[in-house]
């Protein structure tokens, strides 16, 4: 399995993101329990959050987050999704050997 970095850019619509946090956060305990979630926060005093998801591939990541309710409500202005080469913490256990 891999490791990737996923960072959301909210619309700016606070009020909007708000009424579906709850759905995405009930999705988002589901992928943790999946085991496909490792990690996932907002940043703070920003309209962006920083995901970091375990997977086969970037196409794998991809395609769980299109069924994000957030992405489907239209809230995420921007994703960038990244494999990420976790060296040392928590996330090292993870990497492709």
């Amino acid at each position: 399995m891999a490791v990737f970095a996923v960072t959301y850019k909210y619309v700016n619509d606070t009020d909007a993101v708000a009424a579906i946090r709850p759905t995405h956060r009930a999705w988002l305990t589901e992928r943790l329990a999946a085991g496909d979630l490792l990690a996932s926060g907002p940043m703070l005093d920003m309209q962006t959050a920083l995901l970091i998801w375990q997977g086969e591939s970037l196409e794998q990541i991809s395609k769980l987050l299109n069924d994000d309710p957030f992405d489907i409500a239209g809230l995420i202005e921007e994703r960038t999704v990244q494999k990420w080469n976790a060296i040392f913490g928590p996330f090292a256990e993870h990497l492709d050997a």
